[in-house]
């Protein structure tokens, strides 16, 4: 990956809205870059892709971190690029947190509002809060390119790693549709190893973080704990995640990680129980059953309850339908995340 840091002044990004010294909102932030005046859909290799990883830069430049952005070439010779930064711990030990800031399915109408605009505005609030605090470790926060592309991003990150910079690591937080569905989970890597490159196969299923994650959640969350550990089903066990995002290279290589996602596995979707079906709202849903939870008739049912890869997923369509919803999940993730690195304590050895 060819790697750059350079200070990209006002890019008329509607920076005029976002002064060094004014405190942006997760809303703000999102509204940014999918709202009515943001960038819109961000296929990977595209101009809005681009202006977009732009935007995540300046807004760290603006926070005062240093951002590195490191390129990289997609198949039909397009670039694409993962945005990192670093806030700096007592220990140089990195903890990273990460989500990918593409989208998909433009042709549809979606603006990839809940996947992932939502993640990619809880990391810039999120290092906005982190900056100002003590912390133990090192976070590195990483805004991912090309995912929907085939987790191209975190693929090339991974791949440039030596075994060195990979002893450092304590672990992987990923982002994906973290935001939008009926129910907040929080997973760590499936069991079952994922396909893994032939020079990655240090697989990693450690839940740890996972657990630790739980157990914050539930002292950050006192009365109501939005979060939880999916329900076991067939080809999923409990709290268990596919390989469908970009926490999967990083367990490749042996990391615990986790992947935060807002969907809902009580439902019985297209392909079963496998968490593709976001939510009941009977607008994603040409008939829902709730006696069947999943379809009143699987064979004519083409909405599927589906949010990511839709016409649903764009902010004039989600908040009229879930109303206050969309900003208490942006706000119930970040302060899981703060909470939890705030208090983090790197495991011994």
């Amino acid at each position: 990956m060819k790697k750059r840091r350079v200070c990209l002044g006002l890019v008329a990004l509607f920076v005029a809205s976002s002064a060094f010294s004014q405190t942006m909102t997760v809303m703000d932030y999102l509204q940014n870059i999918v709202g009515e005046k943001g960038l819109g859909a961000r296929v990977a290799g595209s101009e809005q892709e681009k202006q977009t990883a732009a935007y995540i830069e300046q807004q760290w430049l603006m926070q005062g971190l240093a951002p590195t952005v490191s390129s990289f070439t997609l198949k039909d010779n397009k670039h694409s690029a993962n945005v990192v930064v670093d806030i700096k711990g007592k220990s140089d030990k990195i903890l990273i947190i990460g989500g990918h800031y593409d989208s998909t399915a433009a042709k549809e109408g979606s603006l990839g509002a809940a996947d992932n605009a939502t993640s990619t505005a809880i990391l810039l609030a999120l290092s906005q809060h982190l900056r100002k605090q003590n912390l133990s470790v090192t976070v590195r926060l990483i805004a991912f390119g090309a995912e929907e592309s085939g987790l191209l991003g975190s693929k090339a990150y991974v791949a440039q790693l030596g075994a060195d910079e990979i002893s450092n690591l304590l672990g992987m937080i990923n982002l994906d549709g973290a935001v939008g569905g009926d129910n907040l989970y929080i997973h760590s890597a499936h069991s079952d190893p994922y396909k893994c490159p032939q020079s990655t196969q240090a697989y990693s299923s450690d839940a740890s973080l996972r657990d630790a994650m739980m157990v914050q959640a539930k002292k950050s969350f006192t009365d109501a704990n939005p979060f939880a550990l999916h329900p076991a089903y067939p080809g999923y066990p409990e709290g268990e995640a596919g390989g469908w995002s970009d926490h999967a290279p990083f367990a490749c290589i042996g990391l615990p990680v986790v992947d935060l996602e807002a969907t809902n596995f009580s439902i019985n979707g297209k392909e079963g129980y496998d968490g593709y079906s976001q939510s009941t709202h009977p607008e994603l849903w040409d008939c829902f059953s709730t006696e069947k939870m999943g379809a009143c008739d699987r064979e004519s049912e083409t909405k599927w309850g589906g949010i990511w890869h839709t016409q649903y997923d764009r902010l004039d369509k989600l908040l009229p339908l879930f109303g206050q919803r969309i900003e208490t999940q942006l706000e119930q993730n970040l302060k899981l995340l703060s909470d939890f690195i705030e208090s983090y304590n790197p495991p011994a050895g």
